[in-house]
């Protein structure tokens, strides 16, 4: 199924003034961080710094904002628009991943703004959209008023006519550019990932869990799941996660926080090598090859790693003479 182009202004509220398709200035504000490929990721705000991006996917003169965060953070993704001058007018889509207040409660007022963007929500999430007053509810038993007053502001509610949903395996076209939804629950049944082909990049919301930067190491990105207890399904959020993994992506970009790229280090010995440097496994495997005893090998892959990256490595082994290589740690291959 493919998602049509949006049809004319279908709104009558009044956006806020922001200049319509200017230049983009040289410097972006601190908060926008340029990810590639026309992919920004938007620092929110919410709680404290770089804890919950928002992005925007900008093409051939479009935009498309994926996952919004809290309402509070709503002018900051306003001033990104603005300096990389995008107009309100150019935003065809929004696209909360899930409608969790922390990723869609900034829907109602993008809509406000954007009058001729379509709010693209997962089919069990739209009547939150619609009427977000359970959702509050929920929250606010949660955290308690003041918190909700702090953290989320208002949140309004979209017109039906101004929604739609999606289904598993939709693809959208952003001025040419392909989009995929899959349906990915487990963190919760009103979840779906946005696949960008042009980066080979999955938009995960909360399925791929949270992911600091200032927690990564030389082994590799720090990752943790996000267990929200209402609708958390462990099994169901792996085979999710298993359904990311198969389609080889080269970049992850979750909303804590921003992105990362699925393949970017490998290690021998403690040392990092950049992935994909074929030349640099060879070398190392040939010299182990070449010694009259060799030592044994072993492969410690996690569980990002896809069975042709593995096997590419096996196959080199086995045409240098490795003798002695076996695959430890990970079930996956075993």
């Amino acid at each position: 199924m493919t998602t049509p182009a949006p049809g004319e202004n279908r709104g009558h509220e009044q956006a806020p003034h922001f200049a319509q398709n200017r230049p983009m200035p040289n410097a972006l504000p601190t908060f926008v961080q340029p990810c590639g490929q026309g992919v920004y990721a938007v620092d929110t705000g919410f709680v404290r710094p770089h804890f919950a991006a928002a992005y925007l996917m900008v093409h051939a003169g479009r935009a498309a904002i994926i996952d919004t965060g809290p309402a509070p953070g709503v002018p900051r993704i306003l001033g990104a628009l603005d300096a990389l001058g995008v107009g309100l007018d150019a935003v065809d889509y929004v696209i909360p991943t899930h409608v969790h207040l922390d990723h869609a409660g900034g829907a109602g007022q993008l809509m406000q703004a954007c009058t001729g963007a379509t709010l693209l929500v997962h089919p069990r999430g739209q009547r939150h959209m619609v009427d977000p007053s359970a959702l509050w509810a929920g929250a606010t038993a949660v955290y308690g008023p003041e918190e909700m007053a702090r953290d989320y502001g208002q949140v309004l509610p979209i017109a039906i006519e101004r929604t739609q949903v999606t289904q598993d395996g939709q693809r959208l076209m952003l001025a040419g550019r392909e989009l995929l939804f899959a349906d990915t629950p487990g963190h919760a049944r009103h979840h779906h990932c946005i696949w960008d082909a042009a980066t080979r990049g999955w938009f995960t919301g909360d399925t791929f869990g949270l992911s600091y930067r200032e927690f990564d190491t030389a082994a590799g990105p720090w990752m943790l799941p996000t267990s929200t207890p209402v609708q958390f399904e462990p099994d169901v959020l792996r085979a999710s996660i298993q359904r990311l993994l198969d389609q080889d992506p080269q970049r992850i970009y979750p909303v804590s926080y921003t992105h990362l790229d699925v393949y970017k280090r490998q290690g021998w010995n403690g040392e990092v090598i950049e992935a994909g440097d074929r030349a640099a496994i060879e070398s190392r495997l040939a010299a182990v090859a070449a010694q009259a005893d060799q030592p044994e090998v072993h492969l410690r892959p996690n569980k990002l790693v896809i069975y042709k990256h593995v096997a590419m490595i096996m196959a080199t082994a086995q045409r240098l003479g490795v003798t002695k290589i076996g695959i430890v740690g990970n079930e996956q291959f075993l």
